[in-house]
């Protein structure tokens, strides 16, 4: 299992598709919004500089807000859902989840374990980061999430 980290990161540009979302709907939402983003990025001459991923706004509950998406190397013209959107920079907690994405909430609580043990202040923003493209073929055990958590 990886050990938490910190590091630093700088803003990235990004294309995304914001809303708040059933938690029930969430696995829909990304679907949709990826298939829509990759088109709206392919009729730009626009591709993505990075694997997808998702920004949470606070600690999902029934719903979550969230925005998902790709980094991008320039701003998205904003088209239907599709807006540009950007990734934070400064000083982040981290650490990477192998597994299915039903451990996530595990991997989340042991990282905001570890941000309270080093004395620091979790953000009010999260990310995650996919870093194995999932798919119907995808073995979910092989699966491999970035964590990212601003601390202060």
């Amino acid at each position: 299992m990886a050990e938490p980290e910190l590091t630093t990161t700088d803003a990235t540009t990004t294309a995304v598709i914001r809303g708040t979302v059933r938690m029930s709907e969430i696995a829909d939402f990304y679907d949709r919004s990826f298939q829509e983003i990759g088109r709206t990025l392919a009729a730009q001459s626009l591709a993505p500089t990075g694997p997808a991923f998702g920004l949470y706004h606070g600690i999902p509950g029934e719903t979550a807000e969230l925005e998902v998406g790709f980094p991008t190397g320039r701003p998205v013209e904003p088209t239907g859902d599709v807006v540009a959107g950007s990734l934070p920079s400064g000083r982040v907690a981290r650490l990477v989840h192998e597994g299915a994405f039903d451990g996530l909430g595990t991997s989340w609580e042991r990282l905001g374990t570890w941000i309270g043990e080093q004395g620091l202040t979790p953000g009010s923003v999260f990310w995650e980061v996919y870093l194995t493209e999932p798919g119907p073929d995808v073995d979910p055990g092989t699966l491999r999430t970035e964590l990212n958590w601003p601390v202060g």
